[in-house]
C-alpha cells in the first residue's frame, strides 16, 4: 500500500461501501444499458432555478455520468474509509450528509458570481455525481493524517505516504471544465464542517432512528468480514529477506492482539498499557537469532525515545497521549504501524 489507511479491504466501513456499490453500478447501467436516461442526472442549475426542478438537486448529485470521474472518486472514497474506521459510520455518514447540503448552497453561489463577473452561462451545467462530499474529505485528510516521507525525487521533492491521494484528487479536479466550481464548493463545506462553524454540525446530522434504522437493515447488506490475508513478499526476495518480512508480519499480528486484549482490560481496571511488558518485539529476537547462531547474554535494551512530534501528530488525529506513547514504544518509533493499530482498534 502506497498510504497508511488501516487494514486492506472495507472492514468497519458500510458506509464506504455502500457508496463505492450503488453509485457505481447505476452509473455504468446508464453509460451502457440506459443512455436514454442520462438526461434525468444532469446537474443543471439553470432548470433547478427557472423551471423549479429541485429534484436535480438529488439525482444530479448523486451518480456520475461520466466514467472517469466515477473511477477516480471511487478509489479517494475506498482511501477515506479510513475516518469511518475512526469516528464510526454515523459520524462519517453526519459528515457526508452536512458537506453535500453546503455543497449546493455553494454551487449556486459560485455559479451566480461567475455569470456576473465574466458572463460565462454555460456553467450552468455542472459535473454530475457524489463529488462535491469527496472533495470535502480531503479537509480532514489534510489536518487529521500525519505527513510520513517515504522517498526523496529530485532533490526537495519527496514522496510521502499522501501523495498518491492528492494526484487522484488533481486528476478528479482537472476532469471536466466547471468541476472547479463542485471542488471548491466541497472544500470549503468540509472546512465549515470539519471546524463546526455556525454550529452546522449539529443541524446537518443523521438522526440517531435513522442510524439505527440503517445499522439494521442496510449494514448486515454492506457489512465486509475482517480481512486476514498476508503481506506480499516481492519477486526475486532471497530467503533471508522472506523470513525477515514474515517475522514482521507476524510481529505486528501480535501488536494488534495484544492491543485489543489489553485494551478491553484497561477499560475496566484503568492504568497505562505496558507493551515492552506484555511481549517483547519479534525484531530483538530476530537478531539474536540471526548473528551467525549466536546467543547474546546482555540484558533488553531499554525502550526506545518517543519522539515528541510523532506522539504529537497520533494526538491531534484524536488519540491520547499514553496511547500515542505506548503505540510508538511498541512499533519502535515507527508512526506508520502505530497508526495502522490505533486506527484498527
Amino acid at each position: 500500500m502506497f498510504t497508511s489507511t488501516g487494514s486492506s479491504g472495507l472492514y468497519k466501513a458500510p458506509v464506504s461501501k455502500s457508496l463505492l456499490l450503488v453509485p457505481s453500478a447505476l452509473s455504468l447501467l446508464l453509460a451502457l444499458v440506459l443512455p436514454h436516461c442520462q438526461k434525468f442526472f444532469v446537474y443543471d442549475l439553470q432548470a433547478v432555478k427557472d423551471d423549479l426542478q429541485i429534484w436535480r438537486l438529488i439525482s444530479g448529485r448523486i451518480i456520475c455520468l461520466d466514467l472517469k470521474d466515477t473511477f477516480c472518486s471511487s478509489l479517494l472514497i475506498y482511501n477515506f474509509r479510513i475516518f469511518e474506521r475512526r469516528y464510526g459510520s454515523r459520524k462519517f455518514a453526519s459528515f457526508l450528509l452536512g458537506s453535500w447540503v453546503l455543497s449546493a448552497v455553494g454551487d449556486f453561489i459560485l455559479v451566480e458570481a461567475v455569470r456576473y463577473s465574466f458572463g460565462v452561462t454555460t456553467a450552468r451545467n455542472l459535473p454530475s455525481g457524489f463529488l462535491a462530499p469527496v472533495f470535502a474529505l480531503f479537509v480532514p485528510f489534510y489536518c487529521s493524517i500525519p505527513r510520513v516521507q517515504v522517498a526523496h525525487i529530485l532533490g526537495p521533492l519527496s514522496i510521502t505516504n499522501k501523495t498518491l491521494i492528492y494526484i487522484l484528487g488533481l486528476q478528479l479536479f482537472t476532469s471536466g471544465s466547471y468541476i472547479w466550481i463542485v471542488a471548491i464548493s466541497g472544500l470549503v463545506s468540509g472546512i465549515c464542517y470539519n471546524s463546526r462553524m455556525l454550529q452546522v454540525h449539529e443541524v446537518l446530522c443523521v438522526p440517531s432512528w435513522m442510524a439505527k434504522f440503517c445499522a439494521w437493515t442496510l449494514e448486515p447488506l454492506f457489512s465486509s468480514s475482517e480481512p486476514t490475508s498476508e503481506a506480499r513478499i516481492g519477486m526475486g526476495a532471497t530467503v533471508d529477506i522472506q523470513r525477515q518480512q514474515r517475522m514482521e508480519l507476524l510481529d505486528r499480528q501480535l501488536m494488534l492482539s495484544q492491543f485489543a486484549q489489553v485494551r478491553r482490560q484497561r477499560q475496566q481496571q484503568g492504568g497505562m498499557i505496558n507493551w515492552n511488558r506484555l511481549f517483547p518485539p519479534l525484531r530483538q529476537r530476530r537478531n539474536a537469532n540471526y548473528q551467525d547462531g549466536r546467543r547474546s547474554g546482555q540484558p533488553a535494551s531499554p525502550p526506545p525515545e518517543v519522539s515528541e512530534e510523532q506522539v504529537a501528530r497520533l494526538v491531534e488525529m484524536g488519540f491520547s497521549r499514553g496511547d500515542a506513547l505506548e503505540a510508538l514504544r511498541a512499533s519502535n518509533n515507527d508512526l506508520n504501524v502505530a497508526t495502522h493499530f490505533l486506527l484498527q482498534h
